[in-house]
């Protein structure tokens, strides 16, 4: 997802014990930049070291008391060299103890539009994530939430303050958010990479790197007190992509069992679809784009390609990145897989915030500008709507540049909330497991200058205005927060724990919220309050967009 408001374009808890977990630090070395008991006690542990299977960690404390983080394990190999464009291969071994204190690498990455201040250390040696953890034993298994970071156009990568875990740690989580190849380095194929492959497939690399951070779990979680059992994939914008993608996905069958979805999932025949990051390209067309690529930096095969420079490849290859249909990670498209009940049937969290703003609109053009003119309006409609243009001016009347402006916004919203119920039911009828989705209403205050991936201009109930809330982290971020707003993370960030540990998010003081029903066209309202609300804002709006969707011949 870009990098605009648009979504298309409390510190509460009791105090826990001292954790005994463990973590990496950053780098690809395979002996530990610190070793013995003497180093341990000028790194100032707070915990003991645990054995994963690379080797020995110990980790620092965390931004909340009581839990602790472990930063830059690596989760796989150097994806340099020989290592471009190839499935993760498993990380190095370590001697002694590896002092899990520093954020390991991002993937290259175009970062032109993060300031200067925030941009962190980029390199293909980028698998690897960070654990927070509140559990003091390892034989507690609570329940684990891994998370993926969103921003399609910048700022991706795993130890942004916006992701930090301490929060849902001190609530009964262990928390992992990690690093994974995006850009030309986690989408390009080409018919040679499709060959090497063994899979007759290439692309999607960005999703394997996911798939493995996940199979690290299986085998590591427990030396954190995690629960391999009782694992919720989940994410943002592209990263609600990459988690949806993964329920398609035949390779990440029984590697997580809930998954949560911020502001991208969208009925199958939405044709937002084209221009949101869930969309995919076949390979054949996929691999047209990196034949052209090969051929604008001037190489003939896959090994001239592997041994240009990173910052080469990053600038000519930026347009590269969109999920592949490829056969391999994923076999077949959204509606088709929904279809033949083989998608990966775990409960599933999925919703929006209520100023992402006029889905229809970006379809007409791009992401949409904060202010709407009449014009524009009437014009993005045309352009939208077709036939049905006329309809849609009816039941969204506007006369002036402001009835326009207001008009849209109530139209993106009921847009959003009726594509992502007819996800739901689509989701509910291709299985067992329940769906729960929520529309988020609450404004944060004043301006993040902390996060990169949350624009100065981002307004109301933005795109990811959310994320604070649901992983309760506002202690790291330096907005001016009110008692509502804590109120509000404690709340959610409840839900979310609940549904963690159990996959339903309902429990003791918490209001009810219901799973979809084909027969309620209802969603759950969060933020300035909580409770049930209609999926439109009529009926007769509800019944436009409904065959609007239903209407289109193309089904992702």
């Amino acid at each position: 997802m870009n990098q605009f408001p648009s979504r298309r374009a409390f510190i509460g808890g009791s105090a826990a014990a001292a954790a005994l977990v463990a973590g990496g630090a950053a780098g690809a070395s395979a002996k530990a930049r610190r070793t013995g008991p003497s180093a341990g006690r000028r790194a100032g542990w707070t915990t003991r070291p645990v054995r994963i299977e690379s080797g020995l960690v110990a980790g620092v404390p965390a931004l909340l008391p009581g839990v602790t983080v472990y930063k830059g394990i690596p989760y796989g190999a150097s994806t340099a060299g020989d290592g471009r464009w190839r499935p993760p291969r498993p990380a190095p071994r370590w001697d002694g103890v590896r002092v899990a204190d520093t954020w390991g690498d991002a993937c290259v990455q175009d970062t032109s539009m993060v300031p200067a201040g925030q941009v962190p250390g980029l390199s293909e040696d980028c698998l690897n994530l960070n654990v927070w953890t509140a559990a003091g034993d390892p034989g507690e298994r609570r329940p684990v939430l891994i998370w993926a970071y969103g921003g399609r156009d910048s700022a991706m990568w795993a130890s942004q303050p916006l992701y930090d875990g301490a929060g849902l740690a001190r609530k009964g989580l262990v928390v992992v958010t990690f690093n994974r190849r995006v850009g030309p380095f986690g989408g390009l194929a080409t018919p040679q990479l499709t060959a090497e492959s063994g899979h007759d497939a290439s692309g999607n690399y960005v999703l394997m790197d996911t798939i493995a951070a996940l199979q690290w779990i299986q085998r590591n979680i427990h030396a954190f007190g995690g629960d391999p059992d009782r694992v919720t994939l989940g994410g943002w914008s592209a990263g609600s992509a990459c988690t949806w993608d993964l329920a398609c996905s035949p390779l990440a069958r029984g590697l997580f069992s809930r998954g949560l979805a911020e502001s991208g999932l969208e009925y199958t025949k939405d044709p937002a679809l084209s221009h949101l990051a869930g969309s995919y390209i076949t390979l054949d067309a996929a691999q047209e784009q990196g034949t052209a690529l090969m051929q604008a930096l001037g190489v003939s095969t896959s090994g001239e390609l592997r041994a240009l420079p990173a910052s080469t490849v990053q600038a000519a290859g930026g347009d590269i990145g969109s999920y592949v249909l490829d056969g391999w990670v994923l076999p077949r498209g959204y509606t088709e897989t929904l279809a033949l009940r083989a998608q990966n049937d775990v409960p599933f969290i999925a919703g929006n915030t209520k100023d992402e703003n006029n889905a229809w609109l970006a379809g007409a053009g791009g992401p949409p500008p904060a202010s709407i003119s009449l014009a524009m309006f009437q014009a993005g409609a045309q352009a939208e709507f077709g036939a049905r243009a006329a309809d849609f001016l009816a039941l969204y009347p506007a006369a002036t540049d402001d009835e326009a402006n207001a008009q849209a916004g109530i139209s993106g919203q009921d847009d959003e909330r009726i594509s992502t119920f007819l996800w739901g039911t689509q989701w509910r009828a291709a299985g067992r497991a329940p769906a729960y989705t929520y529309f988020f209403t609450h404004t944060p205050p004043g301006t993040d200058t902390a996060n990169p991936v949350v624009p100065g201009n981002a307004s109301g109930a933005y795109h990811g205005s959310d994320i604070y809330y649901f992983l309760d982290n506002l202690y790291g971020t330096p907005r001016p927060w009110q008692r509502a707003d804590y109120q509000i993370a404690d709340t959610l960030s409840s839900y979310l724990v609940n549904f963690a540990a159990a996959g339903d998010p309902n429990g003791r003081g918490l209001t009810r919220w219901p799973a979809v029903d084909p027969g309620r066209r209802q969603v759950m309202a969060v933020g300035d309050s909580f409770g049930v609300i209609p999926i439109a804002s009529d009926a007769a709006r509800q019944q436009f967009f409904t065959d609007y969707f239903e209407s289109q011949t193309t089904a992702w």
